[in-house]
C-alpha cells in the first residue's frame, strides 16, 4: 500500500521501480521477481501500468521488463 501512495496521490498512469543489491550482484533475486510479479497485480488492479523493476548494483543494471519478467 505505501508503494503505491505516491503513485495515487499523483494520479499517475504508470510507475517505474528501482533498487539497489548492496551485494553489488544485480541479479534479481527470488524475492525480488516475486514482489514484481506482485506490484504488477495491484498496478492492474489500480490501473497504473508497471513499466520496469530496475535493479542496480556494482556500476550495472538488471531490467526485468527487458528480461520478460513483468
Amino acid at each position: 500500500r505505501e508503494v503505491f501512495a505516491p503513485v495515487l496521490r499523483e494520479s499517475a498512469a504508470a510507475v517505474l521501480f528501482v533498487h539497489n543489491h548492496p551485494s553489488g550482484d544485480p541479479s534479481p533475486s527470488r524475492e525480488d521477481i516475486e514482489i514484481t510479479s506482485r506490484l504488477k497485480q495491484i498496478g492492474d488492479l489500480m490501473g497504473v501500468r508497471v513499466l520496469d523493476h530496475i535493479i542496480v548494483g556494482n556500476g550495472d543494471y538488471v531490467s526485468l521488463a527487458d528480461r520478460g519478467m513483468l
